[in-house]
C-alpha cells in the first residue's frame, strides 16, 4: 500500500472524512450539513468491527448519558451491500448499542460510501483514538489489514498514527496462547503484562503467576528473564564442553556486541558456522530490526 495520499487522508482519523462536526444534540440535528436522522433499527454491527468487547458498566454509563443528553457524536454508517433498507456501522457501535438501551428509536448519522477497506481503517483509527480496543482487538485489527489489503507495518504506523515499534510490539501479541489472549480481553493482564510473556518460555503459567499474585509490569518482566537465564543456564550445562574459541573470533564477538549493546555470540565451523544475538525485551529486538533493515 503505497497511496500516499490516502494514507495522508486516513491518518488524520475521522475528521478527515467526515469533517469536523461540533457535538450535536439528538433532538436537534440541522439540516443540510450532511446529519441525518435512521431509526436504529435500520443500522447493523459490522463484522469486520475491531472492538468486540463492550465493558457492561461503562456502556451502563453513556446508556444514562445519552438517556439524560441524547446521542452528542453523530454515528458514521455506510449503505449495506445486501440490505438496500440497511446501513453498515462504520463508526460508533457503542453510541449505537448504548442508544437502543437508553429506548431512542432514531439517531444522528452521517452516510459515507467507504470500500472494505477505508471502513476496517477508519473503525480501528477511531478506537484507538479514543483508547477504546484492547491490545487483543488492536493487534487482530492490524493483522487484518495487513492480511487482506497488504499493509505493511510501516503502512500501519501512518496510518494510524502509532510508532513502528509500537505496531510491531502490538502484533507480537498474537502469538501468546489463546487462554493467555483472553486473559487480556477480560482485562485481567494488561498489554504491558503480555509483552512480557511474549518472551518467556512458559508463557500460560507465568500468566497465572501474575494474576494470582497481583505483580506489576515490572516484576513480569523479571520473572520472564529470570525463566529465560534458567533456561539458558540449563542448555548450556547439557552441551559438552566446547572448545575455546580463537582470539580473532573473541575480539569479532566483542566488536559486535559493542555495535549491538547486545551479548553477541559466533559459532565458527570449518564450513560455516552461525551467529547468535541475545535480548531482553522486545524494543532491543525491534532495534535490531531496524539495523538490519536499513543497510
Amino acid at each position: 500500500m503505497n497511496d500516499k495520499n490516502t494514507n495522508s487522508r486516513l491518518g488524520r482519523g475521522l475528521a478527515a472524512l467526515i469533517g469536523d462536526v461540533p457535538p450535536i444534540e439528538a433532538t436537534r440535528v440541522p439540516s443540510g450539513d450532511g446529519i441525518r436522522r435512521l431509526p436504529v433499527e435500520f443500522i447493523v454491527a459490522s463484522p469486520n468491527n475491531p472492538r468486540r468487547h463492550f465493558a457492561p458498566e461503562e456502556l451502563e454509563d453513556l446508556t444514562n448519558s445519552i438517556r439524560e443528553k441524547g446521542v452528542m457524536q453523530p454515528i458514521l454508517v455506510r449503505p449495506s451491500a445486501v440490505d438496500p433498507d440497511q446501513y453498515e456501522l462504520v463508526a460508533g457501535e457503542r453510541r449505537w448499542r448504548a442508544a437502543q438501551r437508553a429506548g431512542l428509536h432514531e439517531v444522528p448519522v452521517i452516510i459515507r460510501e467507504v470500500d472494505d477497506r477505508e471502513a476496517l481503517e477508519l473503525a480501528i483509527i477511531e478506537n484507538v483514538q479514543r483508547s477504546d480496543l484492547n491490545s487483543l482487538e488492536e493487534s487482530k485489527g492490524y493483522d487484518q489489514l495487513m492480511q487482506q489489503f497488504g499493509y505493511t507495518q510501516a503502512d500501519l504506523a501512518q496510518v494510524i498514527g502509532k510508532s513502528r515499534s509500537h505496531v510491531a510490539n502490538t502484533l507480537r501479541l498474537m502469538k501468546l496462547p489463546a487462554n493467555v489472549q483472553q486473559y487480556v480481553t477480560d482485562g485481567a493482564l494488561s498489554a504491558g503484562h503480555a509483552r512480557a510473556l511474549i518472551t518467556a518460555t512458559n508463557p500460560e503459567a507465568l500468566a497465572r503467576r501474575i494474576i494470582d499474585g497481583g505483580l506489576s509490569v515490572r516484576e513480569a518482566e523479571n520473572l520472564a528473564q529470570k525463566q529465560a537465564q534458567a533456561n539458558d543456564d540449563v542448555g548450556h550445562s547439557t552441551k559438552a564442553a566446547k572448545a575455546a574459541k580463537d582470539a580473532d573470533t573473541l575480539a569479532l564477538e566483542k566488536s559486535l556486541s559493542d555495535l549491538l549493546g547486545l551479548k553477541v555470540a559466533i559459532d565458527h565451523k570449518e564450513r560455516g558456522g552461525k551467529i547468535e544475538i541475545k535480548y531482553r525485551t522486545l524494543e532491543q529486538l525491534d532495534d535490531v530490526c531496524q539495523r538490519l533493515q536499513s543497510r
